[in-house]
C-alpha cells in the first residue's frame, strides 16, 4: 500500500507543515498502516486506532521531544511512533529485536517515559513538568491518559497532587467509554460549545484583568463572579470533579476532529495552571470489526484484515480457570471471582454472565482488588482474584499487609506466569515467585497441565490459607499421563542425577528425560513453602539440575540451594533461570531457548 503523506513524515515538525486536507489523508494512512502491521504481528489494535487524530493534533500543537508527551496506557502510542521517525521500523512492532508495543525511552527521544503498565502518566508528566521548571530547560509536559487507565488509583493520587498549582501542566483524557461518562442534556452541550471557543477564554482573561485593576472593590467583585461561575458550572455539569481538584477543565471535544482539538489544545497551552482536556474518541475507529467489538480487538494475535479475528481457538489455561470457577460456584454459593479490567483475558466472561452478583470487575485497580478480596474472605466468602502476573506486582503491599499478616484465605489466580512473549519487558511474568515467596503465610502452586490446574483450584477452595496458583499463557503441551499429586512428584530411574523444575517447563523436562540416560525428574507441585521431605530427598543425589522459568534472584532454585547447603550438601547444584534481566519481545519458544529452558538445552546441560 502506498502511503503518500505518511512517507513524507520524518519527524513531528513535518506534521505541522501539512494542510488540512493532507492532515486528513495522513490520519487515514496511519490507520491503514496500523491495521496492516497489527494484523501480521498482533498487538493492541482498537486503542491505537482510536487515538490517531488525537496524536496528530498533539504533534501539530506541541513540539516533541522538547514538550514531553506521555501516552497512558502506552499501547495507545502506535500513531505516535509513526510520527516520530519510526515508520521504517514499524513493521518490526513487537518482534524480537524490533520496536516495542509501548513507550520506551531507550527506543526514541520522543518516548519520555516507560508506560507499559497503566495509570502512571499523570505522575510522570507532573514530575517532568516540575523538573523543566526547576532546571529552566523549558517545554511542557502532557499526559494522555485513557483506555481505562483512569480507573487506576495512582491517576487520582497524581491529580490530587498536581491540582491548584501554578504552571502549565496538561492532562488529556482520552474518553473512549472506558472510564468517563458523557454529560447528559442540552444545556451542558450548549455551555461546552461556548467554552471551547478561543474567544470565550480571551474575553474571560480581559474581564478578569479589568476587574482586578479596579481599586478596593475589584478583587472582591472578581472573586464573587468567579464563585457564581463555578456554582453554575457545578449545576450544569452535575459533578465538577476536576475543578474541585484545582484543574481548569476544557471539553469534551470530538477526538476525531483534528482542527477542533488543535484549537482546544492551544487554549490549554496558554494557561498558567493545570488543565484537563477532555477528548471523546471511538475505540477501534476506522476498522468496522474493531468499532463494533472494541473489547475483542483490544489485544489481538495476527488476523485476516477482511474477515476479522478468527473466533475459533484452542482451549487455554485461562479458559480452564473460568470453567473450573463456574463449576465451583455452582456447588458453593460463597465462591466469588474478581478481575481488574481483564474479564475476557482471564477467562471469566462466562462466570461474569452466569454469576453476576458474585463477579466483580474492579477496574485497573489491583491494589484494591487484593484488599477487596481480603474483605470478602473476612466476611465468609471464598474469593478468587484472577490477575496477570505482571499486574499483581502493583498489589504486593496489599498481599503482605492486608492478607498475609492475618492469614486471610484469599485465592490468587496468577495468569500469564512465566515468559509471555511479544509484549516484552513490562509484561513478562517472571517476578511473581521471587516477590511472593518473601511473604510469610503465602502458599504457591505451579501446575503444568490443565487437569493439574483444575485440581489445584478445587483443592484450595476449602483450605484456610492464602493460596497462589500460577499458570502460563497459552495452551498446554500434554505429554505426561502419570499421576501428579502431593507437594512434589518423582519420576525415578534410580539415578544419582536429577532434574528439578515446576510449571510449564516440566513438559520440556519430560521430553529431556526421555533422551537422557539414567536421570531422575522431580516436579514441584506446591513450590513454596518448600517441603522438608523434598530437601531430604535431594540430599541423596550427587548432581541436581534446577530449571526455573523465573528470575534467578529470590527464585525457588535459590531457596532450595540455601536449605541444601545448610544441611552440608556436597554434590553439584546447577540452577538455570533468568539471570536478573528484563526480557524483550520475542516468541515464547525463542525466549525459552535463549534462557536454556527448552528440552534441547536441558539435554545439553544435564548430559554433559
Amino acid at each position: 500500500m502506498e502511503y503518500k503523506v505518511l512517507n513524507s513524515i520524518k519527524s513531528p515538525d513535518d506534521v505541522k507543515k501539512l494542510s488540512n486536507d493532507d492532515t486528513n489523508v495522513l490520519c487515514d494512512e496511519i490507520r491503514n498502516k496500523i491495521i496492516d502491521v497489527v494484523s501480521k504481528n498482533g498487538g493492541h489494535l482498537a486503542s491505537s486506532l482510536g487515538t490517531v487524530e488525537l496524536t496528530v493534533a498533539l504533534h501539530r500543537v506541541f513540539s516533541s521531544p522538547k514538550d514531553a508527551i506521555i501516552f497512558d496506557v502506552g499501547h495507545q502510542s502506535y500513531a505516535h511512533k509513526l510520527l516520530t521517525g519510526r515508520l521504517d521500523r514499524f513493521d518490526t512492532l513487537r518482534q524480537e529485536g524490533g520496536i516495542s508495543g509501548f513507550m520506551r525511552p531507550d527506543e526514541s527521544e520522543h518516548d519520555p517515559f516507560v508506560t507499559g503498565h497503566s495509570s502512571n502518566s499523570i505522575s510522570a508528566a507532573y514530575g517532568i513538568s516540575k523538573a523543566k521548571t526547576l532546571t529552566g530547560t523549558g517545554g511542557k509536559a502532557i499526559a494522555v491518559i485513557g483506555d481505562g487507565a483512569m480507573t487506576g488509583g495512582m491517576a487520582y493520587e497524581a491529580l490530587n497532587n498536581a491540582g491548584a498549582k501554578k504552571g502549565n501542566f496538561i492532562v488529556v483524557i482520552n474518553d473512549n467509554k472506558m472510564s468517563i461518562s458523557r454529560n447528559v442534556g442540552a444545556m451542558p452541550r450548549a455551555f461546552t460549545k461556548m467554552r471551547n471557543q478561543s474567544g470565550y477564554h480571551k474575553l474571560k482573561f480581559i474581564i478578569s484583568n479589568i476587574l482586578l485593576k479596579i481599586p478596593l472593590i475589584g478583587k472582591p467583585l472578581h472573586n464573587f463572579i468567579y464563585l457564581i461561575k463555578e456554582s453554575l458550572k457545578s449545576l450544569v455539569y452535575k459533578n465538577n470533579f476536576f475543578a474541585g481538584l484545582g484543574f481548569n477543565y476544557l471539553g469534551p471535544v470530538n477526538g476525531h476532529d483534528v482542527k477542533a482539538m488543535e484549537q482546544l489544545l492551544n487554549i490549554a497551552k496558554s494557561y498558567n495552571r493545570p488543565t484537563i482536556v477532555h477528548v471523546v474518541t471511538t475505540k477501534g475507529k476506522g476498522y468496522l470489526h474493531a468499532e463494533n467489538k472494541p473489547k475483542d480487538y483490544h489485544g489481538v494475535s495476527s488476523f485476516d484484515v477482511e474477515k476479522g479475528k478468527d473466533k475459533s481457538k484452542m482451549k487455554t489455561y485461562s479458559d480452564v480457570v473460568g470453567e473450573t470457577l463456574c463449576q465451583l460456584a455452582t456447588k458453593n454459593k460463597k465462591v466469588c471471582a474478581i478481575t481488574a479490567a481483564m474479564t475476557e483475558g482471564t477467562g471469566l466472561n462466562v462466570f461474569a454472565a452466569k454469576y453476576r452478583p458474585r463477579f466483580f470487575d474492579v477496574g485497573i485497580a489491583e491494589q484494591h482488588a487484593v484488599t477487596f478480596a481480603a474483605g470478602l474472605a473476612t466476611g465468609g466468602m471464598v474469593p478468587y482474584f484472577a490477575v496477570y502476573s505482571t499486574f499483581l506486582q502493583r498489589g504486593y503491599d496489599q498481599v503482605l499487609h492486608d492478607a498475609a499478616i492475618a492469614n486471610v484465605p484469599i485465592k490468587l489466580l496468577v495468569d500469564r506466569a512465566g515468559i509471555v512473549g511479544d509484549d516484552g519487558e513490562s509484561h513478562q511474568g517472571v517476578f511473581d515467585v521471587a516477590y511472593l515467596s518473601t511473604i510469610p503465610n503465602v502458599n504457591i502452586y505451579s501446575p503444568c497441565y490443565y487437569d493439574e490446574l483444575k485440581r489445584s483450584i478445587i483443592d484450595t477452595a476449602n483450605k484456610k490459607e492464602l493460596s497462589v496458583i500460577r499458570y502460563p499463557r497459552g495452551v498446554e503441551n500434554k505429554n505426561f499421563d502419570g499421576e501428579i499429586s502431593g507437594d512434589y512428584t518423582v519420576l525415578s530411574q534410580n539415578s544419582k542425577k536429577v532434574i528439578v523444575t515446576y510449571g510449564r517447563i516440566f513438559a520440556n523436562a519430560v521430553e529431556a528425560q526421555k533422551s537422557l540416560d539414567n536421570v531422575d525428574l522431580i516436579k514441584l507441585n506446591k513450590i513454596y513453602p518448600i517441603a522438608n521431605e523434598l530437601v531430604e530427598l535431594l540430599l541423596k543425589y550427587d548432581e541436581i539440575y534446577f530449571f526455573e522459568e523465573g528470575i534467578l534472584s529470590g527464585g525457588i532454585g535459590e531457596h532450595i540451594a540455601a536449605q541444601l547447603y545448610k544441611k552440608d550438601f556436597k554434590g553439584k547444584y546447577n540452577v538455570n533461570a533468568i539471570n536478573n534481566e528484563f526480557i524483550g519481545a520475542s516468541t515464547i519458544e525463542s525466549a525459552l531457548k535463549k534462557y536454556h529452558l527448552d528440552s534441547e538445552s536441558m539435554i545439553e546441560i544435564v548430559g554433559k
